[in-house]
């Protein structure tokens, strides 16, 4: 008599079961409160991705003597690796930068 092997289709038989586990309907969302939304006017803005944008510009090239000469008096490394590890100063945006798209 044959025997029927039942480890080889375990795999097969979780990968069926298991979605249809997590296919279950949800609680529903809550609805939201219209009185209190009408109370609060909602202040939209609009800030554009390109408004810090520089443009490319040619920088002098040098030698790699000078670059060196000027990195060793610098600190090295170091100095970058300090200079790096410092937090960027927060700018405020132009006073047209910001506000409602038309």
């Amino acid at each position: 008599m044959y025997s029927f092997p039942l480890h080889r289709f375990m795999p097969v038989g979780l990968a069926v079961v298991l979605p249809m586990a997590f296919a279950q309907p949800g609680a529903a969302p809550a609805t939201p409160d219209r009185s209190s939304a009408a109370s609060a006017p909602v202040t939209l803005s609009y800030r554009s991705a390109f408004a810090d944008y520089r443009a490319y510009s040619e920088q002098p090239v040098a030698s790699w003597r000078e670059a060196n000469d000027k990195v060793d008096q610098i600190g090295g490394w170091r100095a970058y690796a300090r200079e790096a590890s410092q937090p960027e100063p927060v700018t405020a945006p132009a006073s047209g930068a910001t506000g409602a798209k038309p």
